[in-house]
């Protein structure tokens, strides 16, 4: 007798078992659950407020000595370019160092006003005088 003709063989069956199943579904509830309780967490921890108002002041304190600063610190003064930060370092080179903070008025560029805005960026001078070398 000629047996009918089987079912073409497309591979492994993937069905899990009735017992299979119930712990798939407990494994896939946990999962949800621990994704959804990490969710609200993280929402939670987002949403809080962040105290900028309280920090701190930090005040950077930038100063200079005029006797040994080359032109690009010069330059960074307010008022100051890169050709009057030249002139005042050429000054020095020329007519030896600065005596006290009222010798830079001698650079050319450098009036009143000039000095005034550069004077809290000015380290106090050393006295001269009392320093060891010419």
């Amino acid at each position: 007798m000629p047996r009918p003709p089987s079912a073409p063989n497309n591979g492994p069956r993937w069905s899990l078992r009735l017992a299979d199943q119930g712990t798939a579904a407990v494994i896939l509830l946990v999962a949800l659950g621990y994704i959804g309780v990490h969710w609200w967490r993280h929402q939670q921890a987002e949403s809080r407020l962040v105290d900028i108002d309280r920090t701190p002041v930090l005040v950077a304190k930038f100063q200079i000595d005029i006797n040994a600063a080359d032109w690009p610190e010069f330059a960074l003064l307010p008022g100051v370019g890169e050709v009057l930060a030249k002139r005042i370092v050429d000054d020095r080179q020329t007519n030896g160092p600065f005596r006290d903070w009222n010798d830079l008025r001698r650079v050319r560029g450098i009036g009143p006003k000039t000095f005034e805005g550069i004077k809290p960026f000015l380290l106090p001078l050393a006295d001269l005088n009392a320093t060891a070398g010419p």
